[in-house]
């Protein structure tokens, strides 16, 4: 596992085109046509600043196995988050190909002890019924709170 590079911009879309298919069967993300230019322009943006972690594994043969994007968000302080700092992990795919090697779960421990690291107590996700598990094992819960989203679909 390493840090990705702007070198692994089309690879990471490629994954996270995977990811949004996979989001779509499980009926929670809603489709959109032509997002992966402005994909790969934030990511080209966000590689490599602090409040941004994209972690990869190698594929043997080329491109990549495994991926995962954290993020670091402020939002007004408060009682949970004293500093108002909080994360969000995006992204989280496994090639199909590549699945059932720990890579999925060596990418989430780095972004674990990133945010570890840089002081960031609470993170959150959305996961497929497929990565469910995984983020219940190394502690992920639901919060009390309902999650609930609002989309413009006009």
């Amino acid at each position: 596992m390493r840090d990705a590079t702007p070198g692994d911009i089309p690879e990471l879309v490629r994954l996270r085109e995977i990811l949004t298919e996979r989001m779509a069967l499980d009926g929670t993300y809603p489709l959109s046509e032509h997002w992966q230019e402005a994909y790969a322009e934030s990511l080209a943006e966000r590689i490599g600043t602090p409040d941004t972690a994209v972690y990869v594994v190698d594929a043997p043969g080329g491109g990549l196995a495994s991926c995962g994007i954290g993020l670091v968000f402020n939002r007004f302080p408060g009682p949970s988050l004293p500093d108002g700092r909080y994360g969000y992990i995006q992204g989280m795919t496994t090639d199909p190909r590549h699945r059932r090697r720990g890579h999925g779960r060596a990418v989430l421990g780095a972004l674990l002890d990133w945010y570890r690291a840089g002081g960031v107590r609470k993170v959150d996700l959305h996961a497929t019924s497929d990565g469910e598990p995984l983020y219940r094992e190394l502690g992920f819960v639901e919060d009390g709170y309902p999650s609930l989203t609002w989309r413009d679909l006009s």
